[in-house]
């Protein structure tokens, strides 16, 4: 296995996709087509938008979609599957049709972010890990992403490894993070692997291990005389951290040729001692010192210290950003969306007294509406996949549920967002390098309106769907509610 890369996780699933599945065979349906799609209903804290991350590795999960020996040995060994259905996994082999919306594009509620086309035996198959996979890294980034905006332009730096839910949690959470906007992390396997930064000095126990804070300042500050951040925290902020440092800065640093990178405060009141901090820094003439906070940060916090008028260049953010505390799930989930019966396409619907619940039939595409004059996302479309939006011509969005509050748009260019990662079981979609998707998913951001960005009450962006999908859903409406 190559750095970065999964190990075989094709058992990596709910037990009911392998029962379904042998029912499947059984009953003579290996073949049958369907698709199904992977949508979310709800954005995490609230907020207006999320952040697609993840597809990479599921793409790398794919392509190594295999049954070995010894997960054919145990599945018999359950006493349940048939002897055809583990031949069949004996010689299984991935022929679905996929599509995603790229890593970094926002996203909205009840839209198609992954599409799965092909025998439902294998589109079942996938639905645990397509569902890990892309819950998990777009939940991190939807977090990061929050908190990178509520710094207002200041270096946001990943600190959560030690804290995360499990190795896997810190590795693709890091990768996560970046995308959403941090710009290091102080997991050192995501640098290797994925080239984020590795950022970090020290903890506390460097400057307990010396005699005293001023002899360990010292220490470090010959070993890293061009990189010296100092943490001035193990015992007192004012009193001794920010005075040893610049004296440190004076002795060691300074005379050696280079200017102290900065000093990190890691308890206490962040606004207040950092204010302080910049006055002794200021007064001692190190203006270029930065100032890095961390100590349990989110976006609440970092909005509000900022608006205390905190002197803080860099924030480090731990484990309420690895974990995404506030709100640790980002709901996806994954429905049948339409069969195939002689080459005909069969619309489904699952039904719920829950309105929220309730799914858009068929074979799909998404759209998002761009208004050429402001460059700002005015809409999402959801349609029928052989329909398309001519964007040359006005285009009337409507309300699914409050059909009469209707928006005629012009002057917009309408762009697909799911597009093709697998054709017939075959990647048909090379991911970019990370730091590309990164800075798209600052430019994507960009696109939508200050009102969606809020963190309280955010503007509820519309994600309509077009008259024949409409039309589509109504009927199975109706007809499932006559029966």
């Amino acid at each position: 296995m190559n750095k970065g890369e999964l190990p075989n996780l094709t058992m990596l699933m709910d037990f009911y996709e392998l029962t379904m599945a042998n029912g499947y065979l059984l009953n003579e349906l290996e073949n049958k087509r369907a698709c199904f799609d992977m949508f979310f209903r709800q954005v995490p804290d609230n907020g207006g938008f999320a952040i697609m991350a993840g597809v990479e590795q599921l793409i790398t999960y794919l392509k190594n979609l295999k049954f070995d020996e010894e997960d054919l040995n145990f599945l018999a060994s359950k006493n349940i599957f048939s002897k055809s259905f583990i031949n069949y996994l004996r010689n299984f082999k991935f022929t679905c049709d996929v599509w995603a919306i790229p890593e970094g594009t926002p996203i909205f509620p009840n839209e198609p972010i992954i599409s799965v086309r092909g025998p439902a035996i294998e589109a079942q198959f996938i639905e645990t890990m397509v569902l890990l996979t892309i819950n998990h890294q777009s939940l991190i980034a939807t977090k990061a992403n929050r908190i990178v905006r509520a710094a207002q332009g200041r270096q946001v730096l990943e600190f959560g490894s030690r804290r995360a839910q499990g190795y896997d949690g810190a590795i693709f959470g890091a990768r996560a993070a970046y995308i959403g906007g941090c710009v290091a992390s102080a997991c050192t396997i995501a640098d290797r692997d994925y080239q984020i930064p590795a950022s970090g000095t020290m903890a506390h126990s460097w400057i307990q291990m010396f005699s005293s804070e001023i002899e360990a300042f010292k220490a470090y500050a010959k070993i890293y005389p061009d990189n010296c951040t100092l943490l001035v925290d193990t015992y007192n902020v004012l009193k001794s951290g920010v005075p040893n440092a610049i004296k440190t800065f004076k002795e060691i640093i300074v005379p050696m040729g280079f200017r102290p990178k900065g000093i990190r405060i890691d308890s206490g009141d962040i606004a207040y001692l950092s204010k302080e901090a910049r006055k002794m820094l200021d007064d001692a003439g190190f203006e270029d010192c930065k100032i890095v906070a961390s100590n349990s940060l989110d976006e609440y916090i970092i909005r509000d210290i900022l608006i205390q008028g905190a002197e803080v260049d860099v924030f480090g953010v731990g484990e309420r950003l690895i974990t995404s505390k506030s709100e640790p799930v980002f709901g996806g989930v994954y429905k049948l969306a339409s069969i195939e019966e002689n080459g005909v396409e069969i619309p489904k619907i699952k039904l719920s007294e829950n309105v929220d619940k309730i799914t858009n039939p068929g074979f799909k595409q998404l759209w998002r509406i761009i208004d050429n004059k402001s460059g700002k996302a005015m809409a999402d479309v959801i349609t029928l996949s052989h329909e398309t939006i001519d964007d040359s011509k006005s285009y009337e969005i409507f309300d699914p549920e409050h059909t009469w509050k209707r928006k005629k748009l012009s002057d917009f260019t309408a762009r697909k967002l799911l597009v093709p990662i697998f054709k017939e079981g075959v990647c048909v979609f090379e991911s970019p390098d990370l730091s590309s998707i990164r800075s798209y998913c600052e430019k994507q951001v960009n696109t939508l309106w200050d009102e969606v960005k809020r963190f309280e009450n955010p503007h509820i962006y519309y994600v309509d769907l077009s008259p024949p999908l409409w039309k589509m859903k109504e009927k199975l409406l109706a007809e499932h509610s006559a029966e």
